[in-house]
């Protein structure tokens, strides 16, 4: 039990610890598309894009980048701490989107990290 928690205390150590130093280089991130800002800090990313002169059915999704505790990919139940990707689901021209790194500790698979960047890619073109 004690070398449970003291493992945990670290993991948590190391979050907050990379919390803390993405806190000073949080900001805006310039977007793919033209027509779409995107913001991020730490905890959370999002994206809204006015894109008025895209063809019909154009779609866009938010690519954020993290950095902590994470599953392996066809690995469970092993963990791994370090770089991964998370995503959100896709949006239209004129749309919005925001996602963390975090995934609910429910899940299958729960991502504890800090948002180390994000930007937007096209889905459908």
């Amino acid at each position: 039990m004690g070398s449970k928690l003291i493992a945990a205390a670290r993991v948590s150590a190391v979050v907050s610890g990379l919390a803390a130093a993405s806190i000073v280089g949080s900001g805006v991130a310039s977007a793919g598309p033209q027509d779409c800002a995107v913001a991020h800090d730490s905890f959370s990313a999002s994206v809204t894009c006015h894109d008025t002169g895209a063809p019909p059915r154009r779609e866009y999704y938010l690519s954020i980048e993290c950095w902590g505790l994470h599953g392996i990919p066809n690995a469970f139940p092993f963990y791994a701490v370090g770089p991964y990707n998370a995503s959100t689901s896709s949006f239209g021209p004129t749309g919005q989107a925001s996602g963390t790194c975090s995934s609910g500790w429910g899940t299958i698979v729960p991502n504890v990290g800090v948002v180390t960047g994000a930007h937007v890619e096209t889905y459908v073109q």
